[in-house]
């Protein structure tokens, strides 16, 4: 088993059955994280958003609980620059378990353990990765696993490659002294 650093986006050919990912980055929610999700997709539990009546639920210790939409979000948008960053197709998502609270004030980070590659059979171009993703807290509390398909191009598909545009005033250079 191999962990591998951060680096953008990984190609059929460099995922390994069993290599665990440790996705770089981290995210503390905030209220406006929170609130503006809750407002975006239309969700009217007020648990979310009414500190008032977040303090007499007696699950949440009284505090306004983040959206489990968002933290299943946050959590897949981590887990994007190793798992899916060249990903042509999300393909499924089984499996979803929501395992510890999340608050506001809470620091996200994911891992990723690739469980199954193949070569796909409609499309020669990519191949067929699957994976055991969770989130944890700050403290290590895994808050959210899932088991997840994607279609990744292999790196000779040249998908995903040379997209940076060629500047119409030239390269880069160092200013002339």
């Amino acid at each position: 088993m191999a962990v591998h650093p951060a680096q953008l986006g990984r190609f059929f050919e460099d995922f390994e059955v069993g290599d665990v990912y440790q996705h770089p980055f981290g995210r503390t929610i905030s209220e406006a994280d929170s609130t503006w999700f809750t407002l975006l997709t239309c969700n009217t539990n007020q648990n979310h958003f009414n500190a008032h009546l977040a303090a007499s639920n007696p699950i949440t210790d009284g505090k306004i609980i983040v959206n489990s939409g968002l933290t299943v979000a946050l959590v897949l948008g981590l887990s994007v620059i190793d798992m899916s960053q060249n990903a042509v197709a999300n393909l499924g998502w089984t499996d979803i378990k929501l395992t510890f609270p999340v608050y506001i004030g809470d620091t996200i980070y994911a891992e990723s353990i690739c469980i199954d590659k193949r070569e796909s059979a409609k499309r020669p171009f990519a191949g067929i990765v699957t994976m055991i993703t969770r989130g944890l807290n700050q403290n290590g509390d895994q808050i959210v696993s899932w088991k997840r398909t994607v279609m990744v191009p292999k790196a000779d598909s040249g998908i995903g490659k040379d997209y940076f545009p060629a500047a119409k005033g030239g390269p880069l250079e160092l200013p002339a002294d």
